[in-house]
């Protein structure tokens, strides 16, 4: 009886985030930044990782997250803070959060968990339930209308994540 030799394949290399982000090259300021320009910060709790995010957020984006971020504090005194996803999150404290944003190459992303319930109601919908989105572009910050969307936010029940 004749033996068939078994087949041999060749692995295809590993297509792991982590190798693929080994690979990225931090700026001259020290920040790694990820598609968009989203910087890549270390997760983490409290306002710390929240600020080197905000601070490694390029150009005019930085000035629109130093002022979300005092919005929230002023109307949430004790608002949690963390950076999950290379995205600064805003919560009750309570393990529940109520917004997050994201930064993208010409605009940044502010995810409303409960937006439906927002009124009125953000003007970009999302596939997942709940969700809306506001695209801040350059000069086209609302502060107002931010402020009030925060703090109707800030009263609903956060969501788990």
């Amino acid at each position: 009886m004749t033996k068939i030799p078994a087949r041999t394949t060749r692995k295809a290399p590993a297509r792991n985030g982590a190798k693929a982000r080994k690979l990225l090259k931090p700026g001259p300021d020290g920040v790694v930044r990820l598609s968009g320009g989203n910087p890549q910060i270390a997760k983490g709790d409290g306002d710390a990782p929240v600020q080197a995010y905000i601070a490694a957020m390029p150009g005019w984006q930085s000035d629109i997250g130093r002022q979300m971020d005092a919005i929230i504090e002023r109307v949430v005194p004790r608002v949690a803070k963390a950076v999950k996803w290379n995205s600064p999150l805003y919560g009750k404290g309570d393990g529940t959060w109520f917004a997050s944003f994201h930064v993208f190459a010409a605009y940044t992303k502010v995810t409303f968990f409960r937006g439906t319930d927002l009124d009125p109601v953000p003007p970009d919908a999302s596939k997942v339930k709940n969700v809306r989105y506001l695209n801040i572009h350059e000069g086209a910050f609302d502060p107002k209308q931010f402020t009030d969307w925060i703090r109707q936010a800030s009263k609903l029940p956060g969501e788990k994540l």
